[in-house]
C-alpha cells in the first residue's frame, strides 16, 4: 500500500507509542522514513532511544520546535504524520504554558515552515483526539431529543449521579455514537490543544493545496504505551496496578465507558490516511464504535494477568471529566476503508504479554493521584 508520489515521509514523535507502530508499518511497506522525536523523559525515562524503534530508519534527536531543524528536515520529504505532542489531559490543567507551547506553538513551527519554505510536500496527517468533543452524544428516550451536553453540575456529581440527565424531563439520558458533526467543546488544555493541531493543519493544508487529514484518536492502548507516564491511558495503568499486585482504582462507579482502539489499527488509519485521497481535508473518527466500561476494561485486565485482586471502586470524581464517548466510525469505513481489526480482549493480551516484559518498580498511579488531590482538581460524592 503506497501512495503516489510519496516515497519519504517525516513521522514527528516517531519514537512514541503511537509513532512507533506507525514507523514499523511504514518501513513494512517500502517507505523511507525520517523520524524526529525528542525523547521527552516523562514517557521515555532516560534510556535514550527505545529499544523497539525501528533500525531501518534515519533518527533524528529534535524538538518540532526547533525552526531550524524542521526547515532542514522538511526539505527532503513527502509527506509528515505529526503525532508529536504533551499527552495528559488532568496534567495540562496546571502545566497550561508547556502544554500549549508544544502542542500548538509546536505545530504553529511546522505550519509557519510549511507556509513559508521550501518543501515538496504532497500530504500532512495530524494526531487529533476525542478529548476536543468532550462530552459524547446522547438521546433521551422520553422526549425523542438528541443532546450534546456540558460537564455535569457539580451538586449532582456530590450526590453520586454520575449520568447525564434530561433538561427537559430529568430522565436519564442514553449515550449514542459520537459523529463527527458533534460540536467540539474540549475540556481540558490538551483538548483545546490538540484542536488548535487539528484545526490549523486543515487550514494550512486547504490554503496552500496541501492535501491534510486529521485523525481523531479515541481510547488507544497496546504494546510500548508508557508505563513511566502517570497520565497515560487506563489501559497501562491499570496493568501496572495488576503487575504489582495492586487493585485499578476506579472514580466515580466504573461504569463511563470509552472507545478502546487497539494502536496497531491505529498504525493502519495513519497509513491509509496517506493514501487514501478521498479522506482529504476531512476530519475523522479512529475508533471501534464499541464502548466498553471502564470497570470491564479493569475486570479483563485482572482476568488475563491471572489476579485475584478486585478493581476499587472509590466514589471520587476527577473535576472536568467526561462521562460517555465513543465512536460514529462510518466516516473512516467510507473515507479511508477503515475498520479495526484487534478486539478489545485480543488487544489487551497484546498489551499484556509486553507489559510482562517490563520492569516495573513504582507505582505511576499513586504519584498522579496525588498531584490530582494537590491541584484540587479530586472531589468526593
Amino acid at each position: 500500500m503506497k501512495a503516489k508520489g510519496i516515497e519519504k515521509v517525516l513521522i514527528t514523535g516517531g519514537a512514541g507509542f503511537i509513532g512507533s507502530h506507525t514507523v514499523d508499518l511504514l518501513v513494512e511497506k517500502g517507505y523511507y522514513v525520517k523520524v524526529l522525536d525528542n525523547l521527552e523523559p516523562q514517557v521515555h525515562g532516560d534510556k535514550g532511544i527505545p529499544e523497539y524503534l525501528n533500525k531501518n530508519i534515519d533518527f533524528i534527536k529534535g524538538d518540532v520546535r526547533d525552526k531550524e531543524l524542521m526547515k532542514d528536515i522538511l526539505q527532503d520529504v513527502d509527506a509528515v504524520i505529526h503525532l508529536a505532542a504533551m499527552v495528559g489531559v488532568t496534567q495540562s490543567m496546571y502545566q497550561i504554558e508547556h502544554y500549549i507551547d508544544v502542542n500548538t506553538k509546536g505545530t504553529s513551527v511546522l505550519l509557519d515552515l510549511i507556509a513559508n519554505g521550501r518543501h515538496n510536500l504532497k500530504k500532512i496527517v495530524v494526531a487529533s483526539s476525542m478529548s476536543i468533543y468532550g462530552e459524547g452524544r446522547y438521546h433521551c428516550q422520553r422526549c425523542k431529543i438528541d443532546f450534546y451536553p456540558s460537564l455535569r453540575d457539580e451538586e449532582q456529581l456530590k450526590k453520586g449521579i454520575w449520568d447525564h440527565l434530561c433538561p427537559n424531563c430529568h430522565s436519564f439520558l442514553v449515550p449514542l455514537p459520537t459523529d463527527e458533526n458533534k460540536p467540539s467543546a474540549p475540556m481540558s488544555i490538551y483538548a483545546m490543544s490538540k484542536r488548535h493541531q487539528e484545526e490549523m493543519c486543515l487550514l494550512i493544508g486547504r490554503t496552500y493545496g496541501i492535501p491534510t487529514v486529521a485523525l481523531r484518536y479515541f481510547n488507544v492502548y497496546g504494546s510500548r504505551q508508557s508505563l513511566s507516564n502517570p497520565y497515560t491511558g487506563a489501559c497501562a495503568i491499570f496493568s501496572s496496578r495488576i503487575m504489582m499486585n495492586k487493585p485499578p482504582i476506579i472514580f466515580e462507579d466504573g461504569h463511563q465507558v470509552r472507545d478502546f482502539i487497539h494502536v496497531k489499527d491505529v498504525a493502519m488509519a495513519n497509513l491509509k490516511a496517506l493514501v487514501k485521497n478521498r479522506a482529504n481535508y476531512s476530519a475523522i473518527n479512529i475508533g471501534t464504535g464499541m464502548p466498553a466500561s471502564i470497570l470491564k476494561l479493569a475486570e479483563i485486565l485482572i482476568e488475563i494477568y491471572n489476579s485475584n485482586l478486585k478493581p476499587r471502586i472509590i466514589g471520587l470524581y476527577r473535576v472536568g471529566d467526561i462521562r460517555h464517548c465513543f465512536a460514529e466510525t462510518k466516516k473512516a469505513e467510507e473515507l479511508l476503508d477503515f475498520t479495526p481489526n484487534i478486539g478489545l480482549k485480543e488487544g489487551l493480551i497484546e498489551l499484556s504479554s509486553w507489559v510482562r516484559t517490563q520492569r516495573l518498580t513504582i507505582d505511576i498511579f499513586d504519584k498522579a493521584l496525588k498531584e490530582l488531590k494537590e491541584k484540587h482538581l479530586l472531589s468526593s460524592s
